[in-house]
């Protein structure tokens, strides 16, 4: 009997022990979060900062123990801010069992990728991806983001040019991305409802072109006090340049598309006095301090346009799985629109469409080779 007994323990107990180890492998598997951005380019700048912004904010969450138990495993690509590219990037996340998505950067990459993280039942969230129509569509029930879309960075633009300083004239350019396009249609859109006499020229002007000459000449015979550019900053410069060489003191206005360090060292003293409308100041706001401080110990540089809205995005996607209990697509979505979370862009939650509560646009202005903030 005593034998019989002991038979049975063993058996018991190795089974306990199977089960045991089993549980540990489960809980021990990493939370594979895809970070799609652009890394080479003249757009790097723009995905590095999300980049490094997912790296520290992931390097804190996994000293605290990671997400349910799981340590947080980085999974980047790199999709060039390339349409074509991002359907590629998001092929190759998805065959590495992703559980969710900081990405991508420009609008057009997200559109492109989106459909594939939506019919995987993927969580999304951009950190800088501001076209109106990826939440506003209603077709992508999956995707968030923690920036403001370009209708509201229109609305800032347009009470800068004709409010604040009263010009009367206003040439709307954009380089004919996704992006650009956008913001500059809301741009018009707006302008033609309220004051349409205002606009004298809308037109694209692609970024790989070599004509910027000709093209400045067409906004100075508009006579335009002013141009509101709407795209990403290596056309930005080339423009401004060109009109500084032509001596022409129309006021530049511009997004989130050029306020980075790439579009001051690319324009040089040209960039002097532009505008350019991006996410308000945060600094005040203890975390945020803390967060810079961090960059700056690793990488000995001010962080770059989208790190802090990164940040935010890992920071916010955690605190849903957490509050959801689960890696469940239907808990977690309903956690991010129902739960509130404290980041370096502020305490934010989602609204039914995905757009961060809290988040909004500030005007900036570069002096002095850096662009300040005005109140």
């Amino acid at each position: 009997m005593n034998n019989y007994i002991k038979k049975w323990f063993i058996i018991i107990s190795a089974f306990f022990m199977v089960s045991f180890l089993i549980r540990t492998s489960v809980a021990a598997e990493p939370f594979r979060l895809g970070v799609a951005v652009v890394k080479t380019g003249e757009l790097a700048s723009y995905g590095i900062s999300g980049l490094r912004g997912a790296e520290l904010a992931v390097r804190d969450i996994n000293s605290k123990g990671g997400i349910l138990g799981r340590q947080v495993k980085i999974i980047a690509e790199d999709d060039l801010c390339l349409p074509k590219h991002a359907l590629i990037v998001a092929s190759k996340l998805m065959s590495q069992d992703i559980h969710a998505v900081i990405g991508h950067i420009c609008s057009g990459a997200t559109f492109a990728a989106l459909d594939t993280y939506k019919n995987a039942n993927i969580i999304t969230i951009s950190p800088s991806a501001t076209n109106p129509e990826l939440t506003k569509s209603g077709n992508y029930p999956n995707f968030y983001r923690t920036i403001a879309s370009d209708d509201t960075q229109a609305l800032v633009q347009i009470e800068l040019a004709i409010n604040q300083l009263k010009l009367k004239r206003i040439a709307i350019v954009h380089d004919k991305s996704v992006y650009g396009k956008g913001l500059a249609g809301y741009v018009k859109d707006i302008l033609e409802k309220t004051d349409k006499q205002k606009i004298v020229l809308y037109e694209g002007v692609s970024t790989g072109s070599i004509n910027y000459t000709q093209f400045v000449q067409k906004i100075k015979k508009s006579k335009a006090d002013a141009v509101i550019y709407s795209g990403y900053h290596p056309g930005a410069s080339r423009i401004v340049r060109q009109m500084r060489v032509k001596k022409m003191n129309t006021v530049f206005i511009s997004g989130d598309g050029i306020k980075d360090e790439s579009f001051i060292a690319a324009s040089g003293q040209s960039a002097e006095g532009v505008y350019a409308t991006a996410p308000r100041d945060t600094s005040d706001i203890k975390m945020t301090l803390d967060v810079i401080k961090v960059y700056k110990n690793k990488y000995e540089e001010e962080p770059g346009a989208f790190f802090l809205n990164a940040y935010a995005a890992v920071l916010a996607l955690a605190n849903a799985v957490e509050k959801a209990g689960s890696l469940d697509y239907d808990k977690v979505s309903k956690a991010l629109k129902s739960e509130s979370v404290q980041t370096p862009i502020g305490n934010i939650s989602f609204d039914e469409r995905g757009d961060a509560t809290g988040t909004g646009f500030s005007v900036f202005q570069v002096q002095n080779g850096i662009f300040v903030e005005l109140k």
